[in-house]
């Protein structure tokens, strides 16, 4: 696959102030009684990134969670988890089996927001204008599995499948698969800049500087018909810099939710010292942070320093001293709130251990001490957790480790060009299910475009999507996470949690997020509203 939905996450320290949102006291409101949420996701219109709210393009959380607002699906992820439910659809069901053949039945009043009625036949374009494009930085390989799409009238609509896949419900549910008019996009052409037309619970404009987008206006699609009640009519999303003008702006009541992301010591000041006027509430979170190696680079071809280097780093001690209580160690690539979840990576190497590591590296023949650059984002992930991965490798005598940051979009390019030996990266799931943490990093043509290859992990993935019932494919997940322990092609760090201030009088706020950790503006409202 190539992809990804990369994790920001929570900026570490209070950062020197960039850009604070203008208007005084109060005016979080802007005087017009719209609900004024802040947010760090950075939605960027450039060369790189050309086209970032274009569903065959965008593959990364702020760009989703605005087409979450403006672009409808047939499904959608319930609010408390579980199997997706209708949303542009009526209804939607496996037709065989094998779950290699699904039919989903459209609602019969659905129009996009310029009016115009809505047919399976849009959907068919809006699926088949994706997979044609197939940009390298989208999510198109999560439909890849469809073979041929089969309409019957206006409102029935059937999926072939090349093999069964009982995660595909999951994958319709993504903005991946939102439904487009031929009267706006080009079959054959990505739509570049920062527009979106859907037939979403919103419209949307947006407010940008060289490409930057700085607020985003969601004003209620009256067309709308779905599953989503609204609970306002207009939602401003303004986006800054840092946590630390986000949360300026809050106390200034310039906005009033401050979301993704508040920094680790935002979160713990606001525990230890509540603000009068200011409510802290935490969310679900599914976001994971790992370590991704290219295990064809000399410096660790070999697995045993894989193995020693997961044996030596305390996960513990990231977690606590870099981000507090917003994180928890973690020891598998699914997180502890998924189905499935194993310790497998403490189970293998237990307690941090150099004289462990050692043995490991001794074993092997690996010459002593191993050097190799860690790389990162520096725009994007918390230098002071590198450096903490860096100082805990060097403190056991048995590497030498430089720690590097590049801003995003070279970091990306040199990532994927296989320049490094190992980087950073978070992980936000496409869905919530055990799959979209192990296939996305296993699969031939996985998204980190790595050269790892397993041929029994490439044997227990098709075999784990044969399970409708998903708790059935346990022993399978299990089984590739022992896999991911031993051959150490990635290494899970730690697990988020999603905390969100909101001034007093917002209603909603533990509704914000649906079960896959997607925004739902929708659900917001204020007091006396």
């Amino acid at each position: 696959m190539n992809r990804k939905t990369l994790v920001l996450p929570a900026v570490v320290g209070l950062l020197a102030p960039v850009l604070v949102a203008c208007g005084g006291a109060g005016s979080g409101a802007g005087g017009d009684d719209a609900i004024v949420v802040g947010t760090t996701d950075q939605v960027v219109a450039d060369k790189e990134a050309p086209a970032p709210l274009d569903p065959a393009f965008a593959y990364d959380t702020g760009s989703w969670n605005v087409l979450r607002q403006t672009v409808q699906t047939l499904l959608t992820a319930p609010r408390g988890g579980g199997k997706p439910v209708p949303e542009a659809a009526k209804s939607c069901e496996f037709t065989d089996s094998m779950s290699q053949s699904f039919r989903c039945k459209l609602r019969s009043d659905l129009q996009f927001s310029d009016g115009t009625a809505i047919t399976v036949e849009d959907v068919k374009f809006s699926i088949e204008r994706l997979l044609g494009i197939n940009d390298d930085n989208g999510a198109a390989a999560l439909l890849a599995n469809i073979d041929t799409i089969e309409t019957k009238g206006d409102y029935e609509i059937i999926f072939h499948l090349a093999t069964p896949d009982a995660t595909f419900p999951f994958k319709l549910s993504t903005p991946v698969a939102g439904i487009l008019s031929k009267k706006k996009y080009e079959g054959k052409k990505l739509r570049h800049g920062l527009q979106v037309d859907g037939s979403g619970p919103y419209t949307m404009t947006s407010e940008s500087k060289k490409g930057h987008a700085s607020k985003i206006v969601f004003k209620r699609n009256d067309s709308y018909k779905g599953g989503f009640e609204h609970h306002n009519s207009r939602v401003e999303l303004r986006i800054y810099e840092d946590a630390q003008d986000m949360a300026k702006a809050l106390e200034k009541g310039d906005i009033d939710i401050a979301s993704r992301e508040m920094s680790p010591e935002q979160v713990q000041a606001m525990v230890e010292q509540p603000k009068k006027d200011i409510e802290l509430t935490e969310l679900p979170g599914l976001f994971i942070q790992f370590l991704a190696f290219n295990t064809d680079h000399p410096s660790v071809k070999d697995k045993a320093v894989r193995q020693a280097m997961a044996t030596v780093i305390d996960r513990g001690k990231i977690a606590g001293d870099v981000y507090r209580s917003t994180a928890e160690p973690l020891y598998s690539l699914i997180p502890t709130k998924i189905g499935a979840h194993k310790n497998a990576f403490y189970n293998k190497y237990g307690d941090p251990s150099t004289s462990k590591a050692k043995g490991i590296l001794r074993k092997a023949g690996i010459t002593t001490p191993v050097k190799l650059s860690l790389h990162y984002a520096d725009d994007r992930y918390a230098a002071k957790e590198f450096a903490v991965i860096r100082d805990q490798l060097n403190a056991s005598g048995l590497f030498e480790v430089t720690a590097k940051g590049a801003p995003w979009n070279k970091f990306r390019t040199a990532h994927k060009r296989g320049d490094y030996p190992v980087y950073g990266l978070g992980w936000v799931p496409d869905f919530p299910d055990p799959d979209n943490f192990i296939a996305p990093f296993l699969e031939k043509d996985n998204f980190l475009n790595s050269p790892y290859s397993n041929a029994e992990a490439q044997r227990l993935i098709p075999q784990s999507r044969r399970q409708s019932d998903r708790s059935a494919a346990t022993g399978d997940f299990e089984r590739l996470q022992e896999i991911v322990a031993n051959d150490v092609p990635v290494m899970p760090l730690w697990q988020g949690k999603h905390f969100v201030a909101a001034r007093k009088g917002v209603i909603g706020v533990e509704r914000l997020l649906n079960g896959s950790s997607d925004i739902q503006l929708w659900e917001l409202s204020k007091d006396g509203d």
